[in-house]
């Protein structure tokens, strides 16, 4: 019996403290549509855009060579620092590498034509390496945004200490 009522009281304690903490809250302001940001993010009236997103996948050429392994990644994450600085690539990021899955593109465009010539450029499609699939695919025009935030919340590298 003492121990129901401990466990009664404990759950009390934690709905007080989760409704205490509920009238603490600022409530944020409604968003405010903005037809400019929407507009220049390729928006449609639901704030939605075409991509085409590209799973990457494991492809019959795996480089064994370290230093050509290397080169081939270090051109791969080039090709998409380039391809996002020019606004083409909106999200990338590696995937768990199951079903030889190994990381994914949204690409800023509803053409799959288009994106195959933009993926043709990565060093890790052209040395077969990976392989690209190709599917359309409809989110948040949001998206378009993530490149410039995440440099805001990325910490910057620190110069390499001198010897």
């Amino acid at each position: 019996m003492s121990k129901t009522i401990l466990s009664m009281l404990c759950a009390g304690l934690v709905l007080a403290g989760g409704a205490a903490h509920a009238e603490t809250r600022v409530a944020k302001p409604a968003p405010v549509y903005d037809p400019a940001l929407a507009k220049s993010l390729g928006a449609d009236e639901h704030g939605m855009r075409s991509y085409v997103l590209v799973i990457l996948k494991t492809g019959p050429k795996k480089a064994t060579d370290k230093a050509e392994r290397a080169r081939i990644f270090e051109g791969h994450f080039a090709n998409m620092g380039r391809l996002a600085f020019e606004g083409k690539l909106a999200v990338a990021g590696p995937l768990d590498g199951k079903e030889d899955r190994r990381g994914i593109f949204i690409l800023a465009t509803a053409d799959i034509d288009e994106a195959r010539t933009w993926v043709a450029t990565d060093p890790v499609i052209q040395s077969g390496e990976m392989v690209a699939e190709y599917h359309k695919f409809f989110s948040s025009a949001a998206l378009m945004m993530v490149n410039e935030v995440h440099g805001k919340i990325e910490k910057p590298k620190s110069a390499a200490p001198a010897k």
